[in-house]
């Protein structure tokens, strides 16, 4: 297996982000060495929550979080997935598929030997993430999960799966705008289809602008910010006005060689009933319909990908009856960007709630306002 490392360098300049890097190395299937970067901030002592991000994301998604969190005594580990931040990076597409994620990862996990996990997981990092709590549960004392979800498409009809199908192996790749469009409307109408817009795109992008799309999917952007972004970008002035948080989303990837994970991820969301990770997810159902351990959906109202996919949890899960499920006002997709100190605190009541030895009451300080 070809990898690549992202250089030091590249990440000299971030802002907002003075963690310190820690690093696995795991072996691939292949028996290649595999370096998986996380942060491990807070107190030794205090109970562990996993934080795992998604795509086009990295660590660097959780630096609002980190200090609220671990200013309650809790200890913070936030790993990059491999393809993303400064993990290392596969450098081919067919190296990215859901399971060499998830089988990744546990090597990650059982390295580190790391138990009494809370999970908090958010887009890939739930869905991976979840695998991950299935495969190893004795490692996690409760989950919590936001604009995530566990993809098990049994009910697409057949019509619908041949015409995404078609539209996946055409040759046509929807402009950033056609995608925008196909998954601001996913709240109704062919789901599938509109998300296959975002996979279509994220594949066929060579250069995927990962921050331009890290910086749009925050909702604290005006429409006159990302048209300015957008308008720079497509005259190829981009670097001109490039914001720190595009700067900081952007800096793992110094040439498009590098974007093989961001690019083909979404393409590895099983949307369609003949997808190779069927088996596996069925699986992981059946161990989470008699998950007795406390169980927490924290959605956002904002995004229209998830919308709705906490009840497929909260209806199933038996750790999820009677818990404080909420719906946080005012995030988008990526929640932690936009909500970080209701969902931080949302997640330390949770850990106190369900503890055996519980948290002293502790009211988080406001988080530290970063401007994209």
């Amino acid at each position: 297996m070809k990898i690549l490392r992202t250089p030091d360098a590249c990440f000299d300049r971030i802002k907002d982000y003075p963690f310190a890097p820690n690093y696995t190395a795991i072996r691939t299937a292949d028996g290649s060495e595999l370096r998986i970067h996380h942060l491990d901030e807070g107190p030794k002592t205090g109970s562990i929550v996993l934080c795992m991000h998604g795509q086009p994301a990295w660590s660097y998604l959780y630096r609002k979080m980190i200090p609220l969190l671990t200013s309650a005594g809790l200890r913070v580990i936030a790993p990059d997935l491999p393809g993303f931040g400064k993990s290392d990076k596969p450098a081919a597409r067919e190296d990215y598929t859901y399971q060499s994620q998830v089988d990744w990862m546990n090597a990650w996990l059982s390295a580190n030997d790391f138990k009494g996990l809370t999970l908090f997981g958010q887009d890939w990092g739930g869905a991976i993430g979840l695998r991950l709590v299935a495969d190893q549960p004795d490692r996690f004392d409760r989950v919590v999960i936001s604009n995530t979800g566990l993809p098990l498409p049994t009910e697409l009809p057949d019509p619908v799966t041949q015409d995404v199908r078609a539209f996946l192996d055409s040759s046509r790749i929807p402009s950033l705008v056609e995608m925008g469009r196909a998954l601001a409307d996913m709240k109704g109408g062919n789901r599938a289809m509109q998300f296959a817009h975002w996979q279509k795109y994220c594949w066929g992008t060579e250069d995927l602008p990962t921050g331009l799309l890290m910086y749009i999917g925050t909702s604290h952007t005006s429409r006159l910010e990302t048209g300015v972004q957008l308008a720079l970008s497509r005259l190829g002035l981009g670097k001109i006005a490039k914001s720190p948080l595009r700067a900081a989303y952007d800096a793992p990837y110094p040439d498009p060689s590098f974007k093989m994970g961001p690019r083909a991820m979404p393409m590895r969301v099983p949307t369609l009933p003949t997808d190779p990770s069927m088996e596996a997810q069925w699986k992981a159902w059946a161990f989470f319909r008699s998950f007795e351990k406390p169980f927490l959906c924290a959605f956002s109202d904002g995004d229209p990908i998830t919308r709705d996919g906490d009840s497929a949890f909260i209806d199933v899960v038996p750790g999820a009856k009677g818990q404080p499920h909420r719906i946080i006002k005012g995030g988008g997709h990526f929640i932690q960007e936009d909500a970080p100190e209701e969902l931080s605190q949302t997640i330390v009541d949770f850990v106190r709630s369900a503890s055996a030895e519980p948290f002293q009451p502790t009211q988080l300080p406001p988080a530290h306002e970063t401007k994209p």
